[in-house]
């Protein structure tokens, strides 16, 4: 998690694109999980629920094998556009969630299904004294993904709106400015052809705790679990007050939150592959046209 931080400065021939497999429309799945605007109340949303998808865990991981491929295509797509066509749009992702919601797992099972070399993951963690050294935005402008990348943020910079507001790692006048500066930068990022999908994994205390067991009853577990995540419980009200204003504050149409109910594991894997997926769909990415005479080529290639 972060640590304290300066503060930024103040305000400162064409294939047919693949289709969604046949459950549902895909856009109802970005509609659900979009925070419907106005106050945010995460006690009113079921962790466990499984909106827009009626099936059982079987039937989702079905859909998500049907979906694979057609992330896989959309995302060379995306990449030859710009490594061959000059094309700046990306893909970044972000996603958090209190201890044990699934950020790894969604690294693993949702981001796994692309070509990894197309991809820019990074998990941000405590802070470097270099990093400390910077405005709290420095070292994550330094990861925003390239042109044709998708890019994955393992937390991210709301972690300075949120262990920071929680543990009082610098005063609220710092804190409380830093919405305003997360806001500006994220419109930057869409100016500059970033497409942001902002994922909260939402996730129960008592499935928390559960998952906490697993770990502390598996010794090949073990690596996973940090005894400071017990002293984060006593303080879970006051991280979902800090998660409530941060998604309420840093909800915009260009750069939107969705909350994942994440009780499920399977359903939280369905969903975000769902919102990749529309997302891919709506950017339609197209292989470039060839800049030489394909006809030409192919005649010098047979004459060797």
């Amino acid at each position: 998690m972060a640590e304290p931080h300066p503060d930024d400065a103040p305000e400162d021939a064409r294939d047919e694109t693949p289709q969604p497999p046949p459950r549902g429309d895909v856009d109802s799945v970005r509609a659900a999980l979009r925070l419907p605007g106005g106050p945010v109340e995460l006690s009113a949303i079921d962790p466990r629920g499984t909106p827009n998808f009626p099936g059982d865990k079987d039937e989702a991981l079905a859909d998500i094998a049907a979906m694979a491929p057609q992330l896989a295509e959309l995302q060379e797509r995306l990449y030859a556009q710009a490594v061959a066509g000059g094309a700046r749009r990306r893909l970044l992702v972000v996603v958090q969630g209190m201890d044990t919601s699934g950020k790894g797992g969604t690294v693993k099972h949702v981001i796994g299904q692309f070509n990894p070399s197309g991809c820019h993951i990074h998990a941000f963690k405590a802070p470097t004294e270099e990093e400390l050294a910077h405005p709290f935005l420095w070292r994550v402008k330094e990861q925003v993904p390239g042109p044709g990348l998708i890019g994955v943020f393992d937390r991210s910079h709301y972690e300075d709106v949120l262990i920071a507001r929680v543990r009082n790692l610098v005063p609220r006048s710092v804190w409380a400015r830093r919405y305003g500066t997360i806001n500006r930068f994220e419109q930057g990022l869409a100016k500059d052809e970033v497409t942001v999908v902002k994922l909260f994994l939402h996730i129960s205390f008592e499935e928390q705790k559960e998952r906490l067991l697993a770990r502390l009853d598996n010794p090949d577990k073990h690596w996973k679990f940090n005894p400071a995540d017990i002293d984060e419980r006593s303080v879970w009200s006051d991280y979902r007050q800090a998660y409530e204003a941060a998604l309420e504050k840093c909800d915009s149409d260009a750069t939107p939150w969705y909350v994942v109910p994440s009780d499920r594991k399977w359903y939280r894997n369905w969903a975000i592959s769902r919102l990749l997926l529309e997302h891919l769909v709506e950017l339609d990415p197209r292989y470039p046209e060839a800049t030489f005479d394909v006809e030409a080529e192919r005649k010098r290639l047979l004459d060797t």
